[in-house]
C-alpha cells in the first residue's frame, strides 16, 4: 500500500452537522489552515463518544493553533444530529461532524472496513496546502488521546515553519529540536 504521507487530500463533498445546522464540507475546506480529519466507526457506540468528547474538551486548544477538526463516520448527518441532541458528551461538540454514508471519504483516506461498512479509528493531520502530515490508525478497541494529538500537531507546525529542523521523540513545544547534519551522525 502506498503511503499517504505528503499526499494531497483527494476530492470529496459531504453533508455535515455543525453548530445546529447541516452544512456542506469538501476537500477545499481543508486548504489554507491546518486540519484534523478524525475518523471513527459509528455514532451511538462506546469508545467513539469518549474520543469525540476528549476532542471537544480540547477543541479550544486546537483553535488557538489555527486548527479545524472534522470528525467523520459512515453515519449520516441526520444521525450525527440525533446523537448530538441525545448525548451529553456529544452535545459538547462544536467542531464539524461529517457524514460519510457511502464510505467515499473513508476510502479516500484508506480507512474503510469494507465488510463492516465502517471506518477505522484514523487520525489525519492536514497542512494548509492540503497535504497529509500525520497518520494514526488504531484498532477498534483502542481510543485516542487529544493531548497527544495536540503535541504531534505542534511538532508538525514547528517543522513546517522551521526548515532544516526536526522534532525528536517526546518533543514538546519550547524544547530543543535537532538540525540534521553530518556532524550529528552517530552522536545522538
Amino acid at each position: 500500500m502506498k503511503s499517504l504521507i505528503n499526499s494531497e487530500v483527494l476530492p470529496f463533498n459531504a453533508t455535515a452537522f455543525h453548530a445546529g445546522k447541516f452544512v456542506t464540507v469538501s476537500d477545499a475546506d481543508l486548504r489554507g489552515k491546518w486540519s484534523v480529519v478524525f475518523f471513527y466507526p459509528a455514532d451511538f457506540t462506546f469508545v467513539c463518544p469518549t474520543e469525540l468528547g476528549d476532542l471537544a474538551d480540547n477543541y479550544a486548544e486546537f483553535k488557538k493553533l489555527g486548527v479545524e477538526i472534522y470528525s467523520v463516520s459512515t453515519d449520516t448527518h441526520f444521525t450525527h444530529k440525533a446523537w448530538h441532541d441525545s448525548s451529553d458528551t456529544i452535545r459538547k461538540i462544536d467542531y464539524v461532524m461529517v457524514g460519510d454514508p457511502t464510505g467515499a471519504i473513508s476510502r479516500n483516506f484508506g480507512v474503510m472496513i469494507e465488510e463492516a461498512g465502517l471506518a477505522e479509528r484514523g487520525t489525519f493531520v492536514i497542512d494548509p496546502d492540503g497535504k497529509i502530515q500525520i497518520i494514526e490508525i488504531n484498532a477498534g478497541g483502542i481510543g485516542r488521546d487529544a493531548s497527544e494529538l495536540l503535541r504531534k500537531l505542534k511538532a508538525a507546525q514547528y517543522v513546517a515553519t522551521h526548515p532544516g529542523e526536526v522534532c525528536p521523540a517526546k518533543w514538546k513545544e519550547g524544547e530543543a529540536t535537532l538540525a540534521p547534519s553530518l556532524d550529528l551522525v552517530g552522536k545522538i
